[in-house]
Formats: structure tokens, sequence, C-alpha cells
């Protein structure tokens, strides 16, 4: 039997869903209008940047985002057209591939850095006390944590 939310729960579930979507949807925009790219596309290129050489799996890149595969493949595909990654074989393993970020694309993230670390800082950090961040971390870390370790629930017979 399912155990239903009080109205206090469905409220801070609700407010919980439209500031993450919001701060989202806000991020992006900023990073769009300023720099031409999504969330998403920098995610990958900060991914990168910190990867050695610059470069990682499409597999482990995929997982460190949190997108699929064929999500990702997409992404990449738009971000080599313009130049921001490359593609190449792995040298281990010639049916993987590898995704490197290019010199323009390490470029654009520099000038596009400053942009996205003062949306979070406005738009979250600065509206929080910093006992509330650390608190927000730490329950997002939890949160994760139990998703990582935990089989996606069966979808419900009919």
């Amino acid at each position: 039997m399912t155990k239903w939310l009080s109205a206090e729960q469905q409220s801070h579930w609700r407010a919980y869903l439209e500031a993450t979507t919001l701060l989202h949807e806000r991020l992006s925009r900023e990073l769009q209008d300023a720099h031409g790219i999504t969330i998403g596309d920098y995610e990958i290129l900060v991914r990168l940047s910190e990867a050695e050489e610059r470069r990682l799996r499409m597999s482990q890149l995929a997982e460190h985002t949190l997108v699929s595969r064929s999500r990702l493949s997409h992404q990449i595909d738009r971000l080599e057209q313009v130049g921001l990654v490359r593609r190449e074989a792995c040298s281990q393993d010639r049916r993987g591939q590898n995704a490197i970020l290019t010199d323009t694309g390490w470029e654009l993230l520099v000038t596009a850095a400053p942009t996205h670390v003062g949306g979070v800082r406005e738009h979250l950090v600065d509206q929080l006390s910093a006992s509330d961040f650390a608190a927000l971390g730490r329950i997002c870390a939890a949160i994760a944590e139990h998703l990582d370790n935990s089989e996606p629930a069966s979808p419900p017979t009919t």
C-alpha cells in the first residue's frame, strides 16, 4: 500500500521540483545567451577539462554527466561540429571512443566559467545561509548515494 505524502511533504516536494527546474533552466539560459552552449554542454566541457589529457572514454563521460550514451553521442556530435571537442578511437579498445576537449573548447570553457559560477552563486549559494547550503550539500549527497546504490523500481504490473 502506498503511503501518501502529507500536505506539508507535498508542498516541500513541489517546492524542490520548482526550484531545481527553474535553477537548471536559468543557468542553461544564461550560458546559452552569453556563450551559445547549454548547461549540458558546459558539464561535458568541464568533465573533459578535469580529465587527464582532457580526454575521457565516451562511456565514462556518459556516467559522469548522468546522460544516456545515445544522448551524449548527439551532444558530442554538436560540440564536434563547432570544434569544441573531437573524437578518436581508444588506444586500448578500438571499439570504444574517447571525447577530447579541443583548445577551442578549453578557451570557451574558460570564458563561460565566470558566467556559470556567477549564476550558481547568485541563484543558489547567495540565497542560502552557509549552514543551509552545507545542509543542502549533505542532503543531495545522501540522495545521490541512495540512488547510485539502489536498483530502479520495477514498473507496476497491470
